[in-house]
């Protein structure tokens, strides 16, 4: 991560990136002249940016680390020679990347409430069937994910026909949070037999989720995207929610 001229540079620089950081803010400062109200960092796991010192920077830094892991945010309180300083530390996560393999309906409809829904879309089809994917952030020509891919992926491979074997051969070789495939649990044994003939290991295959989405009884494309998309925001979350009082 380059060196920006001020704090907003680099947190603007997170949805480029796909790296994650934790914003740190001086809430409250109690006769701590080196740390007032309203002073700022930015911690990334290279590095320290921004207007803390001393001992809340070093207690900043520590926190940034669990509020990342887990995704809240932190309150506490840092006692320093001359004061204290009560320092919320907030983490600020890049938008997690959908990559769809595939143009058919449910692609189209996946593409779409995806994206409203705050993750990257990646499309990758037939170049003639771009058209119908006009809100996706990228678009690739033919069925199989870039290789520049990073940071929180979900992998979906919605397709009917040939492409779909070499699609999720080469997703599965992918650092993925999800992987699923749409179709019936069927279909999926024989794609699992010929991934395991290409050296695909059994830990990855158990992953593959075939029907894609939880179960709610979906039927038409927009239904079937539903249920995706629920299923991949329960993934993301999972371990983020606060306890219930």
């Amino acid at each position: 991560m380059g060196a920006p001229k001020d704090i907003l540079d680099l947190v603007g620089a997170v949805t480029s990136d796909a790296e994650a950081v934790a914003v740190a803010t001086v809430v409250r400062s109690v006769r701590a002249r080196a740390a007032p109200a309203g002073a700022r960092a930015v911690i990334a796991a290279d590095g320290f940016t921004g207007w803390l010192t001393g001992a809340a920077a070093r207690e900043a830094f520590r926190t940034a680390k669990k509020t990342l892991e887990d995704g809240r945010p932190r309150l506490l309180r840092t006692r320093m020679k001359t004061g204290a300083v009560d320092l919320l530390v907030e983490p600020l996560l890049p938008r997690p990347t959908l990559v769809i393999s595939g143009a058919t309906p449910v692609a189209v409809a996946l593409a779409d409430l995806a994206r409203r829904l705050g993750f990257f879309v990646t499309v990758c089809a037939s170049a003639n069937s771009h058209a119908g994917f006009a809100e996706a952030d990228r678009l690739v020509n033919g069925f199989r994910p870039p290789d520049d891919l990073c940071g929180d992926l979900y992998l979906v491979v919605a397709i009917q026909g040939e492409g779909e074997a070499a699609a999720l051969s080469a997703m599965a070789r992918l650092p993925a949070r999800y992987l699923a495939v749409v179709g019936p649990r069927r279909r999926l044994a024989a794609l699992k037999r010929s991934l395991a003939r290409a050296g695909v290991a059994p830990p990855v295959l158990d992953t593959i989720r075939s029907p894609a989405g939880l179960d709610i009884g979906a039927v038409t494309p927009e239904e079937i995207a539903l249920s995706i998309v629920a299923d991949m925001v329960a993934t993301r979350r999972r371990g983020q929610r606060l306890p219930s009082k």
